[in-house]
């Protein structure tokens, strides 16, 4: 049992060890200033309503208001679907959940939001483009 005796006081070097060269740091002003400076394009970024998630243009407030009474927002933003397949899930829901018949231009605008910011990005397909051109054997000398 003696000869473990000092392993305490040596995890406890380590520790401040490793807690002094964490806060060390970089002292160097020339790479402080460099992440000062660089610029962040964030135009891509689109901002979200912290309620729901839905993204926060246009008509988030009409479709937040249409759906999520039913369901949850996370229904919308994980189905990304063409505008057509949106208008067929509406009326699904219309004839088989209750869903109340909307107003022709208020059914536009959803249909717009839904479109524009849950459409398909590209198309689910678990499998990888076939390969072009390649050449798997190699003639011999």
């Amino acid at each position: 049992m003696q000869k473990f005796a000092y392993r305490p006081a040596i995890m406890l070097l380590m520790l401040i060890g490793v807690f002094i060269t964490s806060c060390a740091g970089d002292k160097d002003p020339e790479s402080a200033s460099r992440f000062q400076e660089a610029e962040v394009d964030s135009s891509h970024v689109k901002q979200l309503d912290p309620e729901t998630g839905l993204i926060a243009e246009g008509e988030y407030l009409l479709v937040r208001g249409s759906c999520t009474g039913c369901h949850s927002a996370n229904l919308i933003m994980q189905n990304r679907m063409t505008r057509d397949n949106w208008l067929k899930s509406i009326r699904w829901m219309q004839e088989t959940q209750g869903l109340w018949e909307f107003p022709p231009e208020l059914e536009e605008k959803i249909l717009d939001y839904l479109g524009t910011h849950y459409a398909p990005d590209q198309p689910k397909s678990i499998r990888r483009q076939p390969l072009k051109a390649v050449n798997w054997h190699v003639e011999g000398p």
